[in-house]
């Protein structure tokens, strides 16, 4: 098994679409890169811990690549809006890459260039790709929050609309 850790705004929606792909086995809510110890929601929230909302991936290799869980983290979030996905606002809301190993750098770095280059998106990208540092897992509420709360306004309106879109274009990768 392999780690990725990745932020592309709320950790409901990432988390809600990552657990529906073929060799992921685990998808935890998490925080990461900010310098506060074993943060809060709110605190991650009142934008003074650093850290950003994030996913923590356990993949099997063999069965999903790291390039193709960047694919989908490209396709289901807007990675050209600094600090803001659609109504969630702050850099805990930023998009950002937490690289595990020179490898995952490498291949992140192609990604972003190679996306940028093919001008796939009308603005530049602007997610940081950064080593992992300061993860700690969100309190245990926030984990398979979707699943758990999906008739909840923001899920309804938010993270279905995200989910239905991820199944649409990705549905080589369903479980």
């Amino acid at each position: 098994m392999e780690i990725a850790t990745l932020g592309g705004g709320c950790f409901w929606c990432t988390e809600a679409i990552f657990k529906e792909i073929i060799g992921v086995e685990a998808v935890e809510a998490g925080y990461a890169g900010g310098h506060t110890l074993n943060p809060t929601y709110k605190e991650v929230c009142s934008d003074t811990t650093g850290h950003a909302e994030v996913i923590r991936i356990s993949f099997d290799p063999a069965q999903v690549s790291y390039s193709t869980l960047l694919e989908v983290f490209f396709k289901t979030h807007d990675p050209t809006t600094l600090n803001r996905q659609g109504n969630d606002i702050g850099s805990s809301y930023r998009s950002v890459i937490f690289y595990h190993n020179e490898e995952q750098k490498t291949v992140a770095e192609n990604v972003i260039s190679q996306l940028n280059n093919e001008e796939v998106y009308p603005s530049a990208i602007v997610t940081e790709v950064t080593e992992v540092n300061n993860y700690f897992k969100a309190e245990n509420y926030h984990q398979d929050y979707y699943a758990a709360n999906g008739n909840q306004q923001y899920c309804a309106m938010v993270v279905r609309p995200k989910v239905e879109k991820f199944k649409k274009v990705f549905a080589d990768l369903l479980k």
